[in-house]
């Protein structure tokens, strides 16, 4: 069946108008900070087969993670899915989950008999056991470190909830309530979205719905068709190293692409990159193609969806035993800094293709920080931070400073929250001064969050990156200030902790120290205008020992600047009285 394009664009704004508001109701109904406060989390529809078809999600890896969710639970439960019935599950090589502290949950949507969609969300979670609070343990060395698996299984049946699997889950988490409520959050939202499309379905009829299924994916992918085929066919390379786990750059990890643009496709190769790794940054390939569909879009054009659309006009090559499709069971909790660098990789590679646009790199992953112990009453605890950095300058604007960038879109939860809900007090929460990379476009500046710890005893862990390699700069740029984790700074018993670690010892009076690295610059720092580098001392973003040497200010001329400014601001002082 064929929909008229005006019933088709009814159906397609209702689509992702339901996307949006599952995505609404999982933020709202969140019981942890993580899914709350820092929206790590995100929900989509998907057709029978595991095609997304609608889509308004903030998190752009999960588009590539649960299609292979659905299909999962299609191939291990296949004609004994029913209504009412709710799958759950995080194992990252059984169902291509992003990492193990994610859980996914997928209701089935029927139309009578027949088998329709699913509606699906991943959700972080505070806890799921293993060594560390938080789960997310930096220094995994296989997946069985990285807290309790859970193949797909049937969490409910015909709306009652399995008290075995609940079971297994309260049993086997630190934060049982928290789990179990974001856990039935999700499922909430899966009902929401099947009864939204209970009311599509009786007012336009499963075909009409179906068919728009099938429109969305192929209009995506001949409006990306179309784009490409306007480029000229050519190759190009691009490779990053990022470091591993160390506070020096000695044992960088490779990642490398060759993108082949030929008529009106495009090919990733990232066959030469590093092997898997005995460390939590391996990455399932469902993630490589989430960031080459990420890429694609912006460097194309930022109002396509992200739909199944995209599979048919991008092919992405791995090699078995890379760091990009590892063999089980290496572990992958600590995916995000590869994502983040793949990222990078794609856009710079496309922009050497035909793309107009150029960004130098960013400040990196936001990572999760987290401070784990127990309160004086006994129950336990466990922090989850998702603090962002800062974008590279890119063409025609300086790099936004202190945000989450790229694929994370998360949020930082704010102080008062956080001081409320945990034993922790903030000192500092502010912009690192010179720490974005200088150039004719300064990058952005990260941030500085600094807290003590309000209980005898906690321990740290941490899944960041560019403490050893900074975010480099383009054209001139230069590159952005290291990111850092520091005990007591400042103290005789200073210590400085690598890029990724866990279960590291505080104590109450010690003082905890995250920097989050700058973006890098884009251009010659001393073609900036002299007007832009005296406002961005006066803001406090550059010292003026910066703008004297990085930028090559006559410091007579600055100074005198900022005299003026400071007379100009005295006399639209208002006296009061």
């Amino acid at each position: 069946m064929n929909v008229d394009p005006i019933t088709f664009q009814v159906l397609a704004s209702r689509l992702s108008g339901i996307v949006q508001e599952m995505n609404d109701n999982i933020f709202r109904t969140g019981y942890s900070t993580i899914v709350r406060e820092s929206k790590d989390a995100g929900c989509l529809l998907l057709d029978a087969t595991g095609d997304v078809v609608g889509n308004y999600t903030r998190a752009s890896l999960h588009i590539t993670s649960l299609p292979q969710v659905v299909r999962a639970i299609r191939r291990d439960f296949g004609e004994g899915i029913r209504p009412g019935d709710a799958f759950i599950t995080n194992h990252p090589y059984l169902a291509d989950v992003t990492h193990s502290v994610d859980l996914a949950v997928a209701t089935p949507f029927f139309a009578g008999d027949r088998l329709v969609a699913f509606c699906a969300s991943i959700a972080h979670k505070s806890d799921l056991g293993g060594p560390v609070p938080g789960t997310a343990n930096a220094n995994a060395r296989e997946l069985f470190h990285e807290g309790t698996l859970f193949p797909p299984v049937r969490y409910m049946r015909a709306g009652v909830v399995d008290r075995g699997v609940e079971g297994i889950l309260r049993a086997n988490t630190r934060s049982p309530d928290l789990v179990l409520g974001d856990l039935r959050g999700q499922v909430g939202v899966g009902r929401l979205g099947e009864r939204r499309l209970r009311e599509t379905v009786d007012r336009y009829g499963v075909d009409a719905l179906l068919a728009a299924f099938a429109e969305k994916k192929r209009i995506t992918e001949a409006r990306v068709r179309a784009v490409l085929a306007q480029w000229p066919d050519a190759t190009a390379e691009a490779e990053i190293r990022v470091d591993s786990a160390a506070v020096t750059a000695d044992d960088a990890v490779r990642y490398h692409v060759r993108v082949e643009k030929r008529g009106d496709g495009l090919r990733f190769d990232f066959s030469g990159s590093s092997d898997q790794v005995a460390m939590p940054i391996n990455v399932r390939p469902s993630i490589v193609r989430g960031c080459c569909y990420y890429a694609v879009i912006g460097m194309l054009d930022p109002t396509l969806e992200n739909n199944a659309g995209m599979e048919r006009v991008i092919d992405v090559q791995v090699r078995r035993g890379s760091i990009l499709d590892p063999i089980f069971p290496a572990p992958t909790n600590a995916y995000m800094p590869t994502a983040m660098a793949l990222a990078e990789l794609t856009i710079a590679a496309l922009s050497k293709l035909g793309a107009e646009r150029q960004v130098a790199d960013c400040g990196g992953v936001g990572g999760g920080f987290s401070i784990g112990g127990r309160r004086p009453d006994g129950s336990g605890f466990t922090t989850y931070e998702l603090v962002g950095s800062a974008y590279g300058a890119r063409t025609g604007i300086d790099g936004a400073s202190g945000v989450s960038v790229l694929l994370t879109n998360a949020s930082t939860a704010p102080l008062e929250i956080m001081e409320s809900e945990f034993p922790i007090r903030f000192r500092r929460w502010e912009l690192i001064r010179d720490g974005g990379g200088p150039g004719r476009l300064r990058g952005g500046l990260g941030p500085c969050r600094e807290y003590d710890l309000l209980v005898p005893e906690a321990v740290l862990t941490l899944r960041g990156g560019k403490h050893a390699i900074p975010a480099h700069g383009i054209g001139g740029g230069r590159p952005g200030r290291l990111g850092a984790c520091i005990i007591n700074p400042e103290r005789s018993d200073e210590r400085r902790l690598p890029s990724r670690f866990s279960n590291v010892e505080v104590r109450a009076g010690d003082v905890v120290r995250l920097e989050k690295s700058g973006g890098g610059g884009l251009g010659d720092p001393r073609a900036r205008p002299f007007e832009r580098v005296v406002d961005d001392v006066l803001d406090g973003y550059v010292s003026r020992a910066s703008a004297i040497t990085d930028y090559g200010v006559d410091p007579h001329r600055l100074d005198a600047a900022l005299a003026a400014w400071e007379r100009s601001a005295l006399r639209e002082v208002v006296p009061v009285g």
